[in-house]
């Protein structure tokens, strides 16, 4: 089966040895995913809401580059610095993934890479034949 990487061309990717997705036949993973735009800016600074709502927006791209939807997600990982703010995110993830209900994991962690960073979310998903 043919291995398509994306890549983002975030410096990090080269440094880590990442991808941002990876497709492999119909099966798509996407890389933890934190709001930060084009230019390495954080968006949503302070607002978990906001910052879900812009990764699923970016990986929506993503996964159109690879031929699939949201619709196609059956997975996302949800990691949070501060799991007291789940109804922020879960409202965010739920204004996408309310109809299609993938599974879902939500983990509250100690800290990510930036202290900026409210969340980081991770995409599986399976393209229909």
């Amino acid at each position: 089966m043919e291995r398509v990487n994306i890549s983002t061309g975030a410096k990090w990717e080269d440094i880590v040895g990442y991808s941002r997705a990876v497709k492999i036949g119909n099966i798509i993973e996407v890389t933890g995913t934190v709001s930060t735009d084009g230019s390495g800016e954080i968006v949503g600074k302070n607002d978990v809401y906001i910052q879900t709502k812009f990764i699923v927006l970016k990986v929506e791209k993503v996964l159109e580059q690879l031929g699939a939807k949201l619709s196609d997600v059956i997975r996302t990982r949800i990691y949070t610095t501060d799991i007291s703010l789940w109804e922020e995110i879960g409202k965010a993830h739920g204004e996408f993934f309310g109809e299609i209900k993938p599974c879902c994991t939500m983990i509250e962690v100690s800290a990510l890479i930036d202290k900026d960073y409210l969340v980081e979310i991770e995409f599986s998903a399976v393209l229909s034949k």
